[in-house]
């Protein structure tokens, strides 16, 4: 793959207590990615919980007061849409299995490795969304085929909707740009009564 990726611009969190290794591998995705580097696992939660939400959390598992490990449970209990690969120099045993990350690379990773690495993982991260996507537009154009207008537009459930349908279209297409027909495919589907 080299230095070519599919997805333009990811948000990526690189999450090291090791600040020259946190910075030499931000440093390798910086010309193809938006690279936010935390020095520990409390800084990386407070990135997340302070900023938008990263495409990508590249994490290291052996940080002292919160590990790698804990990071990535509290991540998980927030239930965000975000991906999580492991950059790390402890060699996975068994532990891994129950564990919910979504790569396991094992340091040193050369610049190819991650870059292909992220990029992998923000292309299922764009499907992921694809299917949140048509779910929400699926549900407005049942609404808008069978409730008179009045309703609807009394309705804030309907902009709360349309407001995450729209975000989520637009990290669709930051991530997978080829989604645009795909998109308006699935828009193209009448969804009146017979």
């Amino acid at each position: 793959m080299g230095n070519v990726m599919r997805v333009s611009e990811p948000r990526i969190l690189m999450v090291d207590d090791e600040k020259k290794v946190a910075d030499a591998y931000a440093l390798r995705l910086e010309d193809v990615a938006d690279v936010t580097v935390a020095y520990g696992g409390e800084e990386a939660l407070t990135v997340v919980d302070d900023g938008p939400v990263p495409d990508v959390v590249l994490l290291d598992r052996h940080m002292p007061d919160l590990s790698g490990d804990e990071v990535l449970d509290r991540l998980r209990e927030r239930d965000l849409k975000t991906r999580v690969v492991m950059v790390t120099a402890i060699d996975p045993g068994l532990d891994i299995v129950d564990m919910p990350f979504d790569d396991y690379l094992s340091k040193p990773v050369e610049r190819e490795d991650l870059r292909a690495a992220v990029d992998q993982q923000c292309q299922v991260l764009a499907y992921e969304l694809l299917g949140e996507y048509f779910r929400l537009e699926s549900t407005r154009a049942v609404v808008d085929a069978e409730l008179p207008a009045a309703e609807i537009e009394t309705d804030d459930r309907l902009a709360d909707l349309e407001a995450r349908r729209n975000a989520i279209e637009e990290r669709v297409l930051g991530l997978l740009p080829e989604s645009e027909e795909l998109l308006a495919e699935f828009s193209g589907i009448d969804r009146g009564r017979y």
